[in-house]
């Protein structure tokens, strides 16, 4: 099971501001201190994590952030419409189009996902799974 995940970040206000306008529509809440963004789900009492966890941090070793080749983070969301208000909401807040909301002929036929760039060039999916919604094939 992944626990979390970290991406780097030069400019931590630009990247809140991105993440911000996603991240709590999908539940997560932010804890935010002097060693950058946590975003992790609510825990209810007495119960575990629901994890990932969520970090954009300033790099370790004080050189620029960089965004990995072939790495990509993905968050789920509940609905097709919720892909496009909240892929719509990131460009809005400094992100980049890496792929405009909608199905994929490669993927399954439920598939819905739109893909972003973070400030800092991180790739990012917000996609649904909803076989409650038509699919590609319906």
């Amino acid at each position: 099971m992944i626990s979390y995940v970290t991406v780097g970040a030069d400019d931590i206000a630009a990247a809140k501001r991105f993440y911000n306008s996603f991240l709590p529509a999908l539940g997560y809440e932010l804890k935010e201190g002097p060693e950058g963004l946590s975003y992790a789900l609510p825990v209810p009492t007495g119960q575990k994590p629901v994890l990932p966890d969520f970090y954009v941090k300033p790099t370790f070793d004080g050189r620029p952030a960089s965004a990995g080749n072939g790495a990509m983070t993905a968050f789920e969301a509940s609905h097709q419409a919720q892909v496009r208000e909240l892929h719509s909401a990131a460009l809005a807040a400094g992100g980049a189009d890496e792929g405009r909301p909608g199905f994929r002929a490669s993927y399954g036929p439920h598939f819905y996902v739109g893909y972003l760039r973070d400030p800092q060039g991180n790739k990012i999916a917000l996609f649904s799974c909803s076989t409650d919604e038509p699919g590609r094939d319906d």
